[in-house]
């Protein structure tokens, strides 16, 4: 009888003995299970495609079609689906026997038949069954949420992209290779400009990588951006990733990332590199310099112990600036050989033509035919001459109804938020509520970067722009402005802002800029004389405003600008 242990199955008995077959039937009916009877191969394989049974027993030799191609095709209808077939034979002969397991046969059942080997065969063989069903079910079962898994994933890593790719990689000098070891790239590359035209990048690194160390990226980039097209600088824009990063990340987890802040009209470089390989600064002419890590990586260090502090380099048009990740020189050949930073080297020393410079960095790295042990993410940055002010990245919902027309406002900034605190994001908003200014953002934070630069560097610092006559000189005078800007415990920055509707339509902006230094002589600062970066910023200040002039020895500055009427 079946029991819990036996279920009843359907059972095939193909043999062109009649006796035989009746004796094999008795046999298995009397131990539970059903019974379907075939009297050669090709009734054999009629009768399993029409009624399915779960296991066969088949007789090797039997005429019109052997035991051997039934079970054959029995195999190939069935597919997947395990189902057991018994060969019944006499044969003894071992090559008959492989010829019966090359068949598809599972097993054997000598005669004369045995009633308690046969139901120990047939117990056996309705395990393995259900052991195939459970295996097939589960393997099902995975792919379907393999499936629902990778569509999420591809839902994600297509909203992942939007934001990463939001910002300006696209401009013409910038050079990008990324290349994911798992389907998200835990490499973050992020490039947007600033309201004054400066372009912030970031190469960021998370630990480990694909979908978990995308995770971190959200986040960052939304702070990277927000604060990018609201005019923060690095060091502000560092310390607000490194805080929600440490606040949302496991211990176990950190972000390695390299910024830039590149600007071209005041040709300046800007550096931090927390955890990354090497940078290289190529100038046009002139030595390479390395860029390397001088910090620990974002989300590591509470708020008080974290380093923001920038480098600073010239950057001409024509210079260069190349960024990596450890993926591409950790990518290893057959010989279990690494790219490692001397080949990297190489290429630069060996570079004849520096357009070519990223091509040939590729190429290397494509010889090399070595397999990435992790994500593989290498850029280039292009020094340009300045050009035009790219399109505010600001989005205002209002109607410009509600925009303040008549008013003023004035602020002193002193000694301890001279030190820790920027104020011309905040500036610059308040500006922006103002409808008729929104279209020349740009310029007004310009203006505003240029004039509180001077009354905070050369009026409260006192520090003399000669010093940048050249590369040290430059990264001689920006090490000293932060050992001064730390030391500052006096000082006053004055900023007040006017605005007053015109009678025929539109407005006008007056901005005022005092400092409590010693003054300057602004005529000579605006000629320059022999160094290109002395007075830079005021003929700047001069191009781009409707109106500048300079009082009380170079310590006041009065700046306008006008607006139309809104159509």
């Amino acid at each position: 009888m079946a029991n819990a242990e036996r279920p009843a199955l359907s059972v095939l008995i193909a043999d062109d003995n009649m006796t035989d077959r009746m004796l094999l039937a008795g046999i298995v009916r009397r131990q539970g299970h059903h019974v379907l009877q075939a009297g050669n191969g090709q009734e054999a394989v009629k009768v399993f495609e029409l009624m399915r049974p779960q296991l066969v027993l088949l007789d090797a030799m039997m005429p019109v079609m052997d035991g051997f191609e039934a079970a054959r095709q029995i195999k190939a209808i069935a597919g997947d689906e395990l189902v057991p077939i018994i060969f019944l034979t006499s044969l003894a002969e071992e090559e008959a026997l492989v010829r019966c397991v090359e068949a598809g046969g599972d097993d054997f059942l000598a005669k004369p038949y045995n009633h308690v080997v046969l139901g120990a065969k047939i117990t056996a063989m309705e395990r393995v069954r259900r052991l195939q069903a459970t295996v097939l079910e589960q393997r099902d079962l995975l792919a379907r949420h393999h499936g629902h898994l990778l569509n999420e994933q591809r839902v994600a890593k297509a909203v992942f992209d939007q934001v990463a790719h939001s910002g300006c990689l696209s401009a013409a000098n910038i050079r990008y290779l990324q290349s994911p070891y798992a389907l998200f790239n835990g490499d973050l590359l992020l490039a947007a400009y600033t309201p004054s035209g400066d372009m912030h990048v970031m190469l960021g690194d998370f630990t480990g990588h694909g979908l978990p160390a995308a995770v971190g990226a959200m986040p960052l980039a939304e702070v990277f951006y927000g604060m990018a097209a609201k005019g923060y600088g690095l060091g502000e824009t560092l310390r607000e990733m490194n805080a929600k990063l440490k606040r949302i990340l496991p211990v176990d987890m950190f972000c390695c990332a390299t910024l830039l802040n590149v600007s071209a009209r005041r040709r300046v470089l800007e550096v931090w590199n927390g955890g990354m390989p090497d940078g290289y600064l190529q100038p046009l002419a002139g030595q390479r310099l390395l860029l390397p890590s001088r910090h620990l990586p974002l989300g590591i260090l509470q708020r008080p112990a974290f380093d923001a502090t920038l480098e600073t380099f010239a950057f001409n048009p024509g210079d260069r600036v190349f960024l990596l990740s450890d993926g591409v020189i950790d990518t290893a050949n057959a010989d279990d050989q690494l790219f490692g930073t001397q080949r990297l080297q190489s290429v630069f020393d060996h570079n004849k033509d520096p357009r070519r410079l990223f091509e040939d960095i590729r190429e290397a790295l494509s010889d090399f035919r070595g397999e990435s042990r992790d994500d593989v993410s290498m850029v280039q940055i292009e020094a340009t001459a300045p050009g035009s002010l790219p399109a505010s990245g600001l989005i205002f919902s209002d109607s410009g109804q509600l925009t303040p027309m008549d008013w003023s406002v004035c602020f002193e900034f002193r000694g301890q938020t001279l030190r820790r605190y920027n104020p011309l994001p905040f500036l610059l908003q308040l500006l922006l509520e103002v409808q008729g200014l929104r279209d020349q953002s740009g310029a007004l934070y310009t203006v505003l970067t240029e004039l509180y630069s001077n009354a905070l560097e050369h009026g409260v610092l006192g520090l003399d722009s000669a010093l940048k006559k050249d590369g040290e000189g430059f990264t001689r005078y920006y090490a000293l402005r932060q050992q001064r800007l730390e030391a500052l415990e006096q000082g006053l920055v004055s900023v007040g802002l006017e605005i007053q509707p015109l009678p025929e339509g539109g407005g006008r902006l007056c901005i005022r800029v005092s400092d409590s230094g010693s003054g300057f002589d602004v005529a000579a600062k605006a000629r320059g004389g022999d160094n290109a970066y002395a007075g830079r910023g005021i003929r700047l200040i001069r191009e781009l405003s409707r109106h500048a002039e300079w009082a009380d020895d170079g310590r006041s500055a009065r700046v306008e600008f006008t607006w139309a009427s809104q159509a």
